[in-house]
């Protein structure tokens, strides 16, 4: 059977670090040991979720070598690449390559404007600099710098440049992607979108922090997809969207390791300078979480 690659369920996980700086690893291997037993298709450490613009080096590199560790091979592990310089995330994709990796996501930061060019070729030294599978993440809420489509079709012809992470709230932007790179490219939905939305115009899954919090429902909702069946899958999905929308109120970070201290995670606050979730916040996190079965 031919390898499928990267497909269904990614969450983005959760960095816990302690007051003094240190990665429980403890946590964090017992939180990916939960999820593969839930039966998720793959884990994404150091994306948006993992705060990975609050993490130093040493602690991307603890996080990293801890869910490779967990992993065992059993599900695949694709880390985030962020920089701003073209040097820097040509070194940590090279050193995520020798941790173990499966694959890397590439995430362009950058405080001046960067031009297509620039972007492209960002981009392009990553997926130059190794051997592995690279994930595209494009969030132009949030990016000061983003990929435009045909900058991504250029991409799309780099052969270890497979698939695309979009987290923009456009899903005919999605659709447009598929449209432009063909079969060249696979897309992943973020939880901006709505996940069965998203398969059914040809996307093959969703990378995105309320996975971490509701993976069965999670996989469930995947597998019907998959199967075609879409009126129990847009039930379900109904039932997980206001999970989503409590993300969309609140910060993203600090809402997952909410819920995870509510499942009994001990994954502490959201790195500094970022508030922890308030009350507030935390109520409406329970609740959706008690809604979809999933404390």
């Amino acid at each position: 059977m031919a390898n499928p690659g990267f497909h269904g369920v990614f969450p983005y996980l959760v960095s816990p670090v302690d007051a003094a700086g240190e990665v429980m690893t403890d946590v964090l291997a017992r939180l990916c040991e939960d999820l593969i037993a839930a039966g998720v298709h793959g884990l994404t450490p150091l994306g948006s979720t993992g705060e990975f613009a609050y993490l130093s080096w040493p602690q991307k590199q603890r996080v990293v070598e801890t869910v490779v560790g967990a992993a065992r091979g059993r599900v695949p592990v694709v880390a985030g690449v962020a920089a701003t310089t073209v040097a820097d995330a040509v070194q940590q994709a090279r050193a995520l390559e020798r941790l173990g990796c499966d694959g890397v996501l590439a995430i362009l930061e950058a405080y001046f404007p960067v031009p297509d060019e620039g972007v492209y070729a960002y981009f392009a030294a990553i997926a130059q600099a190794v051997s592995l599978p690279v994930v595209l993440y494009t969030n132009p809420n949030f990016q000061r710098s983003d990929l435009g489509l045909p900058v991504i079709e250029r991409l799309s012809r780099l052969p270890n440049v497979g698939y695309i992470k979009d987290a923009s709230f456009n899903t005919g932007r999605l659709l447009s992607i598929v449209n432009r790179v063909g079969d060249r490219m696979k897309v992943f939905a973020a939880s901006a979108h709505i996940p069965a939305c998203v398969m059914l115009i040809g996307g093959v899954g969703w990378m995105a922090g309320p996975a971490c919090l509701a993976p069965r429902q999670s996989v469930a909702l995947y597998d019907l997809c998959r199967r075609g069946a879409w009126g129990d899958a847009m039930a379900l999905q109904r039932q997980l969207w206001d999970l989503n929308q409590a993300f969309a109120r609140h910060n993203l970070a600090a809402c997952i390791k909410g819920g995870l201290e509510l499942q009994g995670y001990a994954v502490g606050a959201p790195l500094a300078p970022q508030a922890p979730l308030s009350a507030e916040g935390r109520e409406e996190v329970r609740r959706a979480l008690a809604a979809v079965g999933a404390l």
